[in-house]
């Protein structure tokens, strides 16, 4: 089977699940995993044989897609903001309204009168790291604390920072129930905020192989870990520090209320239109 002719098998196999441009897209990220050919020489080569193996290992990956695993979970990394990051089951896929907020958040601080040189930053939740490895990337003297519950997303994040060469300080517990001991110039936080009543409305491709955890509040308040947010920030951030906050779309106007006592709060939205961050100056 040549490149070309195993692209046109994937598309037929695939085409209930993804659109014509999804496939022509994910057939070449997998052909260039197997081959290293990337999608330019693809096209130079699209007459080329592939091996066996490599017939195979192409094989199995379409079987997974069919189940409806994402295909970075099957490649077991993605890029984010121009960087690789690795994933798994463990932790939450990025997802580009995460990358707008960081993008606001690198211009926030860069034109701040903040003390770049000497940042102190709180990431809560932190998943695969994509927040505080973009983040020590951009501001590398910064003093950067990551708290997580899971162990295993811990896991992750700690294999990303190796890989980077970036110094994180993971901290392993239960942001609900931890009491933080030192002052922050800048709090951000992507934390889970879906509601429980609203879980029918999420994609089984998502349910059945992302984190709970990281998708669900724990409760049936979806703001919890925003009124935590709220409390610490009074206690822990520093005056005119910063708060950056990805937020459920449907609790835009209830999540912002929560930081009224800001000198500065607003409500932004996501390139779709979408209620999408809360920003704040103390």
């Amino acid at each position: 089977m040549t490149i070309s002719e195993f692209k046109k098998y994937f598309k037929t196999e695939l085409c209930e699940l993804y659109t014509d441009s999804e496939s022509t897209f994910l057939a070449s990220v997998f052909v260039e995993k197997i081959t290293g050919f990337n999608s330019f020489h693809q096209r130079q080569l699209s007459n080329q044989e592939l091996s066996t193996d490599d017939e195979e290992k192409l094989s199995s990956f379409i079987e997974k897609l069919k189940t409806g695993m994402p295909y970075q979970h099957i490649l077991g990394e993605t890029e984010f903001y121009g960087m690789t990051f690795f994933v798994n089951e463990n932790v939450l896929i990025p997802r580009p309204e995460t990358e707008e907020l960081l993008e606001f958040a690198i211009k926030k601080i860069h034109n701040s009168t903040l003390p770049v040189d000497s940042l102190k930053i709180l990431d809560i939740g932190t998943g695969s790291g994509i927040i505080p490895l973009v983040l020590k990337k951009y501001f590398p003297t910064a003093e950067v604390t990551s708290i997580d519950y899971s162990e295993k997303a811990l896991e992750v994040a700690k294999k990303n920072a190796d890989f980077h060469q970036l110094n994180i300080n993971f901290v392993h517990d239960d942001y609900l129930n931890f009491e933080l001991h030192q002052d922050f110039n800048i709090i951000i936080s992507n934390p889970p905020y879906i509601g429980i009543d609203e879980e029918n409305e999420i994609e089984n491709s998502v349910k059945g192989f992302e984190p709970t955890m990281a998708l669900f509040s724990p409760t049936s308040d979806a703001l919890i870990f925003y009124r935590k947010i709220a409390e610490d920030s009074k206690k822990y951030l520093n005056k005119n520090g910063f708060l950056f906050l990805e937020i459920n779309q449907k609790l835009g106007p209830e999540t912002l209320e929560l930081y009224e006592d800001f000198s500065e709060a607003s409500l932004l939205k996501d390139l779709s239109g979408n209620d999408r961050f809360v920003f704040g100056v103390k």
